[in-house]
Formats: structure tokens, C-alpha cells, sequence
């Protein structure tokens, strides 16, 4: 019998977990036995004992979990350490970070570990469903806008009150992705006045549907790529953006930047000239943090008072709301399991060929795919 494992994240402040009561009876279903470390759900107040009543055996140790397990499944990487006690041809499925983390993917391919990376998921039809990356970041636009309306000295919508009339906040999304479009419908329901700009100016049509207002900077040429990612601007092309940026900052009282190109550092979108036009009791929260950031002057982990602005530069953003990010990542996984799960064969089958398995498998049979994608 196939033996699935699910350990407790050891990443520092990571409360999401990659599986829940629901999936693991999912996976009993198929047939595959399936293990959980002990305290696995704490972070997001599921105890040991509704595991084990969907069919989990709960398991004392990181070691012993790993050294007898065919499947690992986890939010974040494991560590080295963590590593040299699976088991070899064990498969890992995580968010791996493969652009940054050169080191572990070697690390990987050293003890023959089959690793496939989350963030690796064509954006395809067929792989909508195990796109993890969306529905982290689709969360992470939701949970700016909260922050942004908890750090705002004023009321995001407008109200009518016998004292006088309280004008609605006004929100300006720059980076119209699914982080994004979240954003700005967020905002939208608490009552803002909502503002967005992407290079992308086929994505105009969804901001307007959303009932916000979609910026236009004419930049000359851009284009996106075939995974819908923005492509990076020229110096020139960011520069005449940061331009047109200032008066639309200036009049608002909430930026949230969630512009990211993938595989590279963030670009940065908004300078000290921008933070400077903005009035005192302002927010900007910089959704792209763990990658370099957009703000010039945010810092990860911290917020910084700049003039009265405070920058936000939290990380992790979807870990806020760990139950639910914890949900669509668990079916994320499930997903992808279930998609080379063979049920006559009690197998689980890669075929490298495989459209998906091409772009998300990042080390197997002792080398690391990566750098050939």
C-alpha cells in the first residue's frame, strides 16, 4: 500500500497545513494509507483525533514520518536535515521556490528525491484545479485589503451619518492579477472607490467589471507571458509608469502593490516620490515583499513609517486566514495526487512526458530538472 505522509511545517510562522480531515479521507478512499504528525492541525484548530477519525494514523516524529513514507506533502520546503532522513525515491510535492533555492534542489537530486514544485503548475485548463499559486494568492489580495482597512485611519465606505457625510476611501491596485482582481472586489464590498493599473491592458475589461476604475498609461509596448504572467518593463517604460503614478497615489489613502514577474525580484513600482505624495494616515501594503518588493523603503516583516505613511511589508499573507488557505491548498494537492493516482494499480505514476509533470517536476532520479525548463 502506498504510504502518504504529512508533516507539520517547520518554516517559521507558517500556520497553513497541507492537508485536512476532509482531504485525508480523500486519499483513504484511493486506497493509500496515510500518516500525520502529531499537533499537524494546531495552527488551524483541528486536533489529532479528527485526523485519525477520517482515517490517519498520527505519527510522533518528523523522522519517523519521513523515513517510511512513499509521498510527502507539504506548504513549505523541508530543510536539509529534514531531507536526509526520507527515504530514497520518496516524492515530495511542496512549494519549493525553485529560482531562489539552487541549493535545495541539489540537495534533492543528492537523495534521489522525485521534488515537484507548486509553483512550477501550468497555467492550463487542465491543471486550473491543482493551481495552488492562484488560490494562495487570490486569499493574499483578500487579506491586503483586511490589513489595509485595519491599518487606515479612516472608514473604507461612504456613510451618511447626522454628523456629516463620510466620504469612501480611495484604493489604488496596481498589479491586476488574481491578487489583484481580489483586491480591488474586496475593497469594492467594504465600500472604497477603487482604482486599478496593470501593463496588461487586456485585463482593463476585468477591473471595469469589478466596478473600479482601470488606469491608463499608455507605455508603448508590453506583452504578457503565456501563463499570464506580466513580462518586465524596460527602465524607461517603468520609470514614465512611476511618473504617471504620483498624481493617482497623491489623491489615495490605500496602495497595494501586487506586481510580480515571475521567476525574477519584483519590480519596484512605487519610489520614495510617490510615498511622498501621499497625505499622512495612508497605507501601502506591498503584497510582493517576498520577492523583493514593489515599495521603495518597505521591509519584510515590519511596518514603516514613512512621513505618516505606514508601508506594510508582511509576509505570507494568505497564512492569515490559514483554515481556508489550508483548504484550497489541501485540494490543490489532492488534485495533482489524484491526476497520476492509478487505483487499479495502487500506483502512483509520473510520466515525465506529461504536459503538467513536465513543468512542475523541478529533481528526479538523482538530478535537477530545473535548469533545463
Amino acid at each position: 500500500m502506498l504510504r502518504i505522509a504529512i508533516p507539520k511545517e517547520s518554516y517559521e510562522n507558517e500556520t497553513r497545513v497541507a492537508a485536512l480531515p476532509q482531504t485525508v479521507k480523500q486519499y483513504c478512499n484511493l486506497g493509500v494509507d496515510v500518516s500525520v504528525e502529531r499537533g499537524l492541525g494546531q495552527s488551524v484548530s483541528i486536533s489529532d483525533a479528527e485526523y485519525q477519525a477520517a482515517g490517519a494514523k498520527i505519527v510522533s516524529s518528523y523522522e519517523q514520518l519521513a523515513s517510511n513514507s512513499d509521498v510527502i506533502l507539504q506548504v513549505r520546503a523541508p530543510n536539509a536535515e529534514q531531507i536526509a532522513k526520507f527515504r530514497k525515491d520518496t516524492k515530495l510535492i511542496s512549494f519549493l521556490d525553485p529560482f531562489r533555492q539552487t541549493e535545495l534542489l541539489s540537495t534533492l537530486a543528492k537523495h534521489n528525491i522525485t521534488a515537484m514544485s507548486m509553483e512550477m503548475i501550468p497555467r492550463i485548463t487542465r491543471a486550473q484545479k491543482m493551481d495552488a499559486l492562484s488560490s494562495q494568492t487570490n486569499l493574499g489580495g483578500y487579506v491586503a485589503v483586511i490589513l489595509a482597512a485595519e491599518y487606515s485611519q479612516k472608514a473604507f465606505p461612504m456613510m451618511m451619518t447626522a454628523a456629516g457625510t463620510i466620504n469612501p476611501v480611495r484604493v489604488f491596485v496596481i498589479g491586476v492579477g488574481v491578487a489583484g482582481l481580489q483586491a480591488i472586489a474586496t475593497a469594492k464590498r467594504l465600500g472604497a472607490r477603487v482604482e486599478a493599473f496593470d501593463t496588461r491592458p487586456v485585463v482593463a475589461e476585468q477591473v471595469k467589471s469589478l466596478g473600479a476604475k482601470f488606469v491608463e498609461i499608455d507605455l508603448g509596448e508590453t506583452s504578457e507571458t503565456k501563463g499570464g504572467y506580466a513580462t518586465a518593463l524596460t527602465p524607461e517604460q517603468v520609470a514614465k509608469q512611476q511618473q504617471a503614478m504620483i498624481a493617482v497615489c497623491a489623491k489615495s489613502d490605500v496602495v497595494i502593490t501586487t506586481a510580480q514577474v515571475f521567476g525574477k525580484p519584483a519590480p519596484k513600482l512605487v519610489n520614495q516620490e510617490m510615498v511622498a505624495a501621499m497625505q499622512p494616515g495612508s497605507v501601502i501594503i506591498d503584497m510582493a515583499i517576498e520577492t523583493g518588493g514593489n515599495v521603495d523603503g518597505s521591509v519584510l516583516h515590519e511596518v514603516v513609517d514613512k512621513n505618516g505613511v505606514s508601508i506594510l511589508g508582511f509576509a505570507n499573507l494568505p497564512g492569515r486566514v490559514a483554515l481556508h488557505a489550508s483548504q484550497v491548498y489541501a485540494n490543490n494537492l489532492y488534485n495533482l495526487f489524484a491526476e497520476y493516482w492509478n487505483k487499479e494499480q495502487q500506483s502512483f505514476n509520473l510520466n515525465l512526458d506529461d504536459e503538467i509533470l513536465q513543468a512542475c517536476v523541478v529533481a528526479h532520479a538523482g538530478n535537477v530538472l530545473f535548469a533545463m525548463k
